[in-house]
Formats: C-alpha cells, sequence, structure tokens
C-alpha cells in the first residue's frame, strides 16, 4: 500500500502503479486532479481524505482584516508553478477583497530568492498584510516565512498551525491531527482487506484558529477580544 501525503505524490503514485492501493491526502479536488472518478465510490486504486484549504482562503482574508482593520491594501502570496491553485485562490481572494472593500495585490513566489524579494515588494505596495495561499511550497519554507514576516513587522496569516508556531501572526486551516486520523483510518482498513473503491473519499471539516499573540503584541496590534475568544489556540 502507498500513502500520498500530498499532491505531486498521489499523481506520481497512481502514474506509477494501478494496482497496489494508495490513500492520498491533498488539498485539491481529486475529481479534477484525475485521481478518482467519483468521492462516493472512487474508481481504480485510490481512496482519501481532502481538506479545506482553497474553500476557506476568503476566510483568512477576512480574519486579517479584523486584527488590521485600518490597512486598506492587502496582499496574497501564491506560487505561479501551481496556476490551478494558485488562479482558482486568486480569484476568490478578490471577490472576497471587493466585498470587504479592500484592494488586494497577488504577489507570486516558487523560489526562497523569491521569498526574500517579496517583502521588498510588499514594503513598496504599502501592505498591510498578508495572507499567505496553500500551497506545498510554502508549507515547506514555513519557517523562512514566518522569520521574515516577524523581521520586516508583517502581519500574516497562512494554513498551517506551525506557521504560528514560528512567529507567524495567525494560521487558520484544517487541524491536521483531525486529517492524519482520518488517513490512518482508511489506511487500517485497506490493510485488513478493503478495496479502495468501496472507501468514498472523506473530507476533512476540523478547521483551527491559531493566533501568536506575542507577535501580535510585537507588531503593535491589539487583537480583538471576539477574535481572541473564538481562537482553538493562543500563543503567549
Amino acid at each position: 500500500m502507498i500513502a500520498a501525503p500530498a499532491r505531486s505524490a498521489a499523481l506520481a503514485a497512481k502514474a506509477a502503479t494501478a494496482t497496489i492501493p494508495i490513500v492520498f491526502e491533498i488539498g485539491d479536488n481529486p475529481v479534477e486532479l484525475g485521481l478518482v472518478t467519483s468521492l462516493n465510490r472512487p474508481s481504480g486504486n485510490l481512496t482519501g481524505v481532502t481538506s479545506l484549504n482553497t474553500e476557506i482562503g476568503p476566510k483568512r482574508l477576512e480574519l486579517l482584516h479584523e486584527v488590521v482593520p485600518t490597512a486598506s491594501v492587502l496582499a496574497l502570496l501564491v506560487n505561479p508553478t501551481n496556476p490551478g491553485l494558485a488562479e482558482s485562490l486568486s480569484r476568490d481572494l478578490q471577490a472576497a477583497a471587493r466585498t470587504l472593500w479592500l484592494q488586494l495585490h497577488v504577489l507570486h513566489s516558487s523560489t526562497d530568492h523569491d521569498i526574500d524579494t517579496i517583502f521588498a515588494t510588499l514594503v513598496q505596495l504599502r501592505a498591510g498584510g498578508l495572507v499567505i495561499g496553500n500551497d506545498a511550497f510554502f508549507v515547506n519554507q514555513i519557517k523562512q516565512l514566518a522569520a521574515l514576516t516577524v523581521r520586516h513587522a508583517v502581519p500574516a496569516i497562512f494554513q498551517t498551525h506551525g506557521f504560528a508556531a514560528a512567529g507567524g501572526l495567525m494560521s487558520y486551516g484544517t487541524s491536521l491531527t483531525d486529517l492524519f486520523r482520518q488517513v490512518a483510518v482508511y489506511t487500517g482498513r485497506i490493510l485488513k482487506g478493503e478495496k479502495p473503491t468501496d472507501l468514498p473519499v472523506q473530507q476533512a471539516t476540523k478547521v483551527e484558529l491559531i493566533i501568536n499573540l506575542t507577535t501580535a503584541k510585537a507588531l503593535g496590534l491589539t487583537v480583538p477580544p471576539t477574535l481572541l475568544a473564538r481562537a482553538d489556540e493562543v500563543i503567549e
């Protein structure tokens, strides 16, 4: 059996075998990616769990706006080498920005050097905050991104707990504990003899809001008490 914990891994595993059972964990629509023909009854040798990523992108913008309500210009960081995800996220957040009367600049990064230059661009744009798009490249650069947001005093929000834990202002995304639990359940059921075609693709629906209050204070921000009350974890 193969565990595929990312979009690229799932696509590579599917291309490599049509017989070995594969359990994937991705943040995209597996039907649109061609991994399965149906969520309710996957065909072939794949099934798995999807996380809420693109769907809650606009919510990240709203949360950032709550913390920096006086900022009229914000930015979104996407990976241009993942155009499907980058385009859908940009479209959804631009729509959300318009409803909030915000100007949203879309910035692109796919290398370490790009990330360093992004923050100089943020200064030039006078952006009051940054939403980091959900992308595997950014997950791999999570510590660098968190450090740069602190160094350049940029309020930012990302999808994973590790960003806030590393010093970023906020994270909002699918609970990894819940996600991995569902993947483990499916892995166990397949190892006991069940077939991927009999296991519907599941969607992890539990999301977590993490706020780094130490970073907020360092940035001179006052997090609304109502937002703190909604947080699953506050880092002090």
